[in-house]
């Protein structure tokens, strides 16, 4: 019987039994119970310089096989936002090819995509509120261009510029207005860039949602929905509860989104989630059963995945995209554990050693000997004791 290595953090080796992969089947038709997006990561080429501060040399076949394994598991894809390690070394160049790419790869399946539309390709830290505009318009155009759906991210530069509520306001009717098709906004925590700390002019949560709610009350017909990143389920909720019935909700709590997917008999969220990306397979499985009106399916299938994406969005947040990209690697989806920025490194072993265990304990090893055996190599290279 094959087991599973595990390193502790003091370097003790203890193993594990090593679980089979669920017989999950891909859907015969689209999934209609949910509406789901997985926020995919990049794969650079293993014998490029990705280090610190170079241009993202990227694996554009695995990159792109990457969202191909996403869409045939009935979810969307989430492209070329800060998930997409954005501002961790995705270049506004290299941005742009993404979202070119991706939005012609999703042509040829029919499948659904969004990317994000952020103020990143301007240099300079500290800009006018005009030029946040005129920044976003460019982005949001090229976007819409490509053929594409648009998430309208949270950014820096207009956290930086805003003083007050209003500003928000102002400029999110300027970009909004100039939106050909309907977008989502994004609201993305402090704990996933602390530069948004006090993102819609105020720190205080009833403040802050307040203005979002005034936004998307503002522009119904040009605000899909929004997409919640602040890791807190009931500040999610009562967005949620408060929204036009023209606008939807997609969590993005990698932390409690199996109950906020499931809803509370009155309400539910859809979802575009970094954590999908690592686990499509039983995020398809799960959303297949709750079309079947098997809610304990979807706990049972869903419910451990949570344990993992939690390790894999342990404190420092924004280095979680190391635990994806180390399962898509594991999971036989990309040829070698390396990022673009050099961000593989960004996680101890111990670390990962959990991730592994999690995902062995919640059915996310798509190929359980091939991730046994890369782990082992990775233990090996790096002078653990086997």
């Amino acid at each position: 019987m094959t087991t599973l290595p595990l390193l502790s953090p003091a370097g003790e080796v203890t193993h594990a039994e090593l679980n089979a992969a669920p017989a999950f089947e891909r859907p015969r038709h689209p999934l209609t119970a949910r509406t789901a997006y997985a926020a995919a990561h990049v794969v650079p080429k293993p014998w490029g310089d990705n280090t610190p501060g170079q241009p993202a040399d990227i694996d554009w076949d695995a990159t792109l096989a990457f969202r191909h394994h996403i869409w045939s598991w009935g979810l969307g894809v989430a492209d070329a936002m800060d998930t997409a390690q954005r501002n961790m070394g995705l270049d506004a160049r290299a941005t742009r090819e993404l979202i070119t790419r991706s939005a012609a790869e999703a042509r040829s399946v029919n499948g659904r995509l969004v990317v994000g539309v952020n103020t990143d390709h301007v240099a300079e830290e500290r800009i006018p509120l005009d030029a946040v505009i005129d920044a976003y318009k460019e982005q949001l155009h090229f976007t819409e261009d490509a053929g594409a759906g648009v998430v309208l991210m949270a950014s820096r530069h207009l956290a930086r510029a805003a003083e007050t509520a209003d500003d928000y306001v102002r400029v999110y009717r300027e970009v909004l207005s100039a939106a050909t098709t309907p977008v989502t906004l994004h609201w993305l925590g402090e704990v996933f860039d602390p530069t948004l700390a006090g993102y819609f002019g105020s720190r205080d949560f009833d403040e802050s949602s307040a203005t979002v709610l005034r936004i998307i009350d503002d522009n119904q017909a040009a605000v899909r929905g929004i997409k919640m990143s602040l890791l807190d389920a009931d500040h999610e909720i009562s967005v949620r509860s408060r929204l036009p019935a023209t606008a939807t909700l997609c969590t993005g709590d990698d932390f409690n989104y199996v109950r906020l997917i499931e809803g509370d008999g009155v309400a539910h969220s859809d979802a575009l989630l970094g954590a999908f990306a690592a686990v499509a397979p039983n995020a398809s499985a799960a959303i297949q059963s709750l079309g079947r009106g098997d809610a304990d399916a979807y706990r049972r299938i869903l419910g451990p995945t949570e344990a993992l994406s939690r390790q894999i969005f342990a404190a420092p947040t924004f280095y979680y995209k190391t635990g994806v990209a180390f399962l898509s690697w594991l999971n036989g989806h990309q040829a070698a554990f390396s990022m673009i920025g050099g961000l593989h490194s960004a996680r101890s072993l111990p670390h990962l050693s959990d991730i592994v265990r999690l995902a062995n304990a919640a059915g996310a090893l798509e190929r359980p000997e091939l991730a046994v055996a890369r782990w082992h190599q990775l233990l090996t290279l790096n002078g653990v004791e086997l």
